[in-house]
């Protein structure tokens, strides 16, 4: 609770119709919008996702990346759509390893194909009713009209100014000055504005084939027409090895949720192709801890929940990467039985000083385990990389939609004349040739960002998630813990003071890992902290408030008031709104 007695330092923010919560306020305005006129969830979340493409641009990308989550409450299904990119089919690791040093440098060599788009069209085309048209237009009035530069981006541009500044197609659209822009200064993205515009052309030009077919129509002059032809000349001339072919030949998946459960609640996450089901993991092991009586906060509660994450990130490290290409064991990590063995190994009185072996899933689900264990990851203690923003809608009828999105200009540049960065998820790859999120061709790699639903007594309860990297489940983990054991609301619960463990390899390269060492913000207590470090923790402080912890966006649908509540993260420019 706030030093004056306030329940929380914003108002959650609770309405009984439908509602809408981003990383940033006019994303939600969109969305929101997009509601008011009849969307449902999905086209909202379109709306939003493709709005945070232009307003937190320099954190995201409509080149970019864009896994989402779909709850349909006619159907009662849960769907994910993999918006994650593919390496290039020429990609070899041997020649990658040999050109680069063992390096996976930033800029263009990490160029994947663009998935943001697809995700956002495949999503409106099968779980919207609007069309790319409607979605689009707040989007379009902010790029082409202007928005106000957020004291985030300025900064973040700022800091990038170096990498931004080697390439004239991005200076002209984020440094039109000469200089980064300062907070509240108007930016403009014509070129970006102008790709909409062709993509709205397209779909008119196509209203004959159906909805259905006019979006595919768009979508198709984006990964086979003249702006497929564009990002891959441009992408060729800086040396990158995207082809009209990787172009053409990408789809992202529509599939089943990885599905767990704690307690009342059945937790939803995307595939191994992400970090999601770590979630699951994290949320099995803990179940059978008895956390409200730990105390929030407490020293015994956080040392719980670090060594519990540290488990489930050594099974990330060991055996997520994509399913296309490995056998991954998702049965068995996600089996009750495993989290048991998974809990045998967490010390309720000693700290793992450094990531915990992996443990073995295949027993759990009737098979062998397929190869050795991954040789030991090395420490590495440079600098964290900080991307990506989410939405999250729940409408009127019930329906849901879940997303994250992600890669800007400070790791790919921009394409002349679109406005568009490349997706630079590559960078999340490894170029260890046992990895099994190693790079090659058409291999997808292990992507942070992610969606997640969670569901109460068999009914919609949360749409929820955050940017922050390897930060984004811990402060899931801690979020949904306030709520569900300690009865926060969503806005009590994303404003909680938060701790991270940075005690494995982080997926960015070059794959930060600080043995041992626990981050907490400056409001946990002293004498918690203390009690770490008396348990083997290294504790390192942050601010009291920190970007670098997250910044959840949340809704609970609260069935017993008939009430939608929203949380909105104050570490970042997150809002919600609704009726």
């Amino acid at each position: 609770m706030p030093p004056n007695g306030i329940p929380s330092y914003r108002a959650p923010f609770m309405g009984t119709v439908h509602m809408v919560s981003t990383g940033h306020y006019l994303a939600s305005m969109a969305g929101y919008r997009i509601l008011e006129q009849g969307g449902n969830a999905i086209d909202a979340g379109v709306a939003a996702g493709i709005t945070l493409n232009v307003v937190v641009s320099e954190q995201t990308s409509f080149g970019g990346v864009a896994p989402i989550m779909v709850y349909r409450a006619d159907t009662g299904q849960v769907r994910t759509i993999s918006g994650i990119g593919r390496w290039p089919a020429s990609t070899d690791l041997d020649e990658f390893n040999n050109e680069h040093k063992g390096a996976i440098p930033p800029g263009i060599v990490r160029t994947v194909t663009p998935s943001s788009c697809d995700a956002w069209l495949t999503a409106l085309q099968q779980f919207g009713t609007m069309t790319f048209e409607q979605v689009s237009e707040p989007a379009i009035e902010l790029a082409d009209r202007g928005f106000p530069c957020s004291v985030r981006m300025a900064r973040m541009i700022n800091r990038q100014q170096d990498f931004m500044g080697q390439f004239p197609s991005t200076v002209e659209v984020y440094m039109p000055q000469g200089r980064p822009p300062n907070p509240g200064e108007i930016l403009r993205l014509k070129d970006l504005a102008s790709t909409f515009r062709k993509l709205v052309d397209e779909e008119r030009a196509n209203t004959h084939k159906g909805r259905e077919g006019a979006i595919q129509a768009a979508r198709d002059l984006f990964y086979k027409g003249e702006l497929a032809e564009t990002m891959v000349r441009f992408c060729q001339a800086m040396g990158g090895k995207l082809t009209l072919e990787d172009m053409a030949e990408f789809h992202v998946g529509v599939d089943e949720p990885q599905v767990g459960s704690y307690k009342d609640y059945t937790l939803y996450s995307c595939g191994p192709w992400c970090q999601g089901p770590a979630f699951i993991e994290m949320m099995h092991i803990l179940e059978g801890y008895d956390l409200t009586s730990m105390g929030l906060n407490s020293s015994q509660y956080l040392h719980t929940i670090l060594e519990a994450m540290k488990l489930s990130f050594s099974d990330r490290h060991e055996y997520y990467g994509d399913p296309d290409f490995e056998d991954v064991p998702m049965a068995g990590l996600l089996s009750k039985s495993y989290a048991e063995d998974r809990r045998a190994a967490l010390d309720q009185k000693k700290a793992w000083p450094e990531m915990p072996p992996a443990g073995d899933p295949w027993p759990h689900q009737g098979g062998i385990r397929s190869k050795a264990p991954l040789v030991s990851a090395v420490p590495n203690y440079a600098r964290r990389e900080i991307d990506t923003s989410y939405c999250a809608v729940v409408d009127r009828w019930g329906n849901a939609f879940s997303a994250a999105t992600s890669d800007g200009p400070h790791m790919s540049p921009v394409v002349k004349g679109t406005g568009i960065a490349l997706s630079a998820r590559g960078g999340q790859s490894w170029i260890d040739p046992e990895h099994p999120a190693r790079l090659g061709p058409r291999r997808r790699p292990r992507l942070t960002p992610q969606a997640a639903i969670i569901f109460k007594d068999g009914q919609l309860y949360m749409p929820f998630g955050t940017p922050g990297e390897d930060m984004q489940l811990q402060a899931m983990v801690q979020m949904f813990l306030n709520l569900a054991e300690f009865g926060l609301d969503p806005q009590q619960a994303t404003e909680e003071p938060r701790v991270r463990s940075d005690s494995f390899p982080l997926t960015y390269h070059p794959h930060v890992y600080k043995p041992g060492e626990a981050v907490l913000e400056g409001r946990i207590d002293k004498e918690a902290a203390h009690g770490l470090e008396e348990m083997g923790h290294k504790v390192n402080w942050t601010d009291d408030w920190t970007i670098d912890n997250g910044a959840i966006s949340a809704i609970v649908v609260d069935r017993e008031r008939g009430i939608l509540i929203g949380g909105a993260d104050p570490r970042r420019a997150n809002y919600a709104i609704g009726w």
